[in-house]
């Protein structure tokens, strides 16, 4: 063991596989800084170059991240970071606005689909061999996809939008790569792009969705894909409108390497329509998750894109998982042909209670955006003081650091479970954690 620092080995497998076990069991801990090379090499006894080698394996596997002369770090949510390290502890009494969650009451109910896949399973079970995707679902999507003006393409079904991405990303890239992602943007996007071994270059989102100066600037230096929310962007609620979806593509046309991957956060709940940028480049993907709509242990989403990426992907699913559960697919098609959610419905639900929040906050001088979506975002001077202010009052809501590179701070309050009554009390403690601030954009 060493010292102060719970690492040790000879070899640069050893030493990276010794923070990974001190990363997984607490011992090192999100955000500590590690040992300099030299240093932990004059330690450990060992040549600089075997332990710049064990940095590097940590920083493909989305262990640690290095920052120049600043030195190496755990990521704030590394991979092997035991769950409870990166969780947000909310004590109880404390109303929990920071969770990302949907409202459960605006969930369909869904004992009879998956019974009546059950039952058909029952009949006729599928065994290995037969097609990965359900028939009746790639019909409903495609046409779905064909309505909102999606490009035709083979479909693929996924466990969720994150698999998806995780598996068109590297069906085109390798270790090293730039990907232009959102800032702020999904955390597990900011997570997933380190731990494949790419390297995140953060461009700036307004209400519309990425600016197309900040993608043009990423792809001329050298960034090889890009990954956009169409919409209810997390955390911002950003919806890609028609103007900036033209803007977006034109810049998209005079890079057509690039590999695009779109992720329709907003299906189904939300009725703002899509303005796709599939087909600007050779190779694309666009993600539609269940999650939000219908429920997150679904774990389902339907992906199309161009042949070459979706036979790629495809084919890496075939030697792993094989397929998504055709039982589920089943369900899933049954709540899609039953209109089992309206997005109208949905959308107007969360709606309400956005507007409602960033009005209350106006009043109080403070800037908030929300166009789409379940979430809120207030820019602050001081995440931290009013992350804690706010959970000292009563109100547990989301620091901006999860979801931000170099974006200004900011809070996230999921508004999904927000009743009316509720609302104004939210703003009054927002406003005494934060205080009135200038307006201002949040790139």
């Amino acid at each position: 063991m060493l010292g102060e620092y719970p690492i040790e080995g000879r070899g640069a497998a050893e030493i990276a596989a010794s923070v990974e076990r001190s990363v997984g069991s607490g011992g090192l801990e999100p955000g500590e800084l590690l040992p300099p090379m030299r240093e932990l090499a004059v330690r450990l006894g060992v040549n600089p170059n075997t332990v710049a080698a064990a940095y590097r394996t940590l920083r493909e596997r989305g262990v640690i991240e290095t920052d120049g002369r600043r030195g190496s770090r755990v990521r704030a949510k590394p991979v092997t970071t035991a769950r409870e390290l990166s969780r947000l502890d909310v004590p109880p009494g404390v109303r929990n606005l920071s969770d990302g969650n949907p409202d459960p009451a605006l969930l369909p109910p869904l004992a009879d689909v998956l019974a009546a896949a059950a039952a058909r399973a029952d009949r006729a079970p599928v065994l290995y061999g037969e097609a990965a995707e359900e028939p009746e679902l790639v019909r409903l999507a495609r046409a779905d996809l064909a309505a909102d003006g999606v490009p035709d393409g083979p479909v693929v079904v996924t466990s969720g939008a994150l698999d998806a991405i995780e598996r068109v990303l590297t069906a085109h890239l390798r270790p090293g790569d730039a990907v232009a992602v959102e800032d702020p943007g999904w955390r597990s996007v900011l997570d997933l792009v380190p731990a494949l071994g790419f390297r995140a270059v953060p461009v700036g989102v307004d209400d519309d969705g990425p600016l197309p100066e900040d993608v043009r600037a990423a792809l001329e230096a050298g960034a090889r894909a890009l990954i956009v929310t169409d919409r209810a962007q997390n955390p911002t609620g950003a919806a890609v409108g028609a103007a900036r979806a033209r803007a977006l593509r034109a810049v998209l046309e005079e890079h057509p390497g690039t590999l695009l991957v779109e992720d329709d956060h907003g299906y189904r709940i939300v009725d703002l329509p899509l303005h796709p940028l599939a087909g600007a480049t050779a190779h694309w993907a666009l993600v539609r998750s269940v999650a939000k709509a219908y429920g997150p242990d679904l774990r389902l989403a339907v992906l199309t894109g161009d042949s070459v990426t979706m036979d790629r992907v495809r084919g890496r699913q075939r030697l792993g998982p094989g397929w998504v559960s055709r039982l589920l697919q089943q369900a899933v098609a049954g709540l899609w042909a039953d209109g089992a959610v309206d997005a109208r419905t949905v959308s107007a639900g969360y709606g309400r209670r956005r507007e409602a929040l960033i009005d209350a906050l106006a009043r109080h001088g403070i800037e908030a955006h929300g166009r789409s979506g379940m979430n809120v975002w207030v820019p602050v001077p001081d995440e931290t003081g009013a992350v804690a202010r706010l959970l000292h009052a009563g109100w547990a809501v989301a620091p901006g650091a999860r979801f931000r590179t170099n974006a200004p701070p900011g809070l996230r309050i999921t508004v999904s479970t927000l009743g009316p009554e509720e609302i104004p009390a939210v703003a009054d403690a927002v406003a005494a954690a934060v205080g009135p601030a200038p307006a201002r954009r949040y790139v």
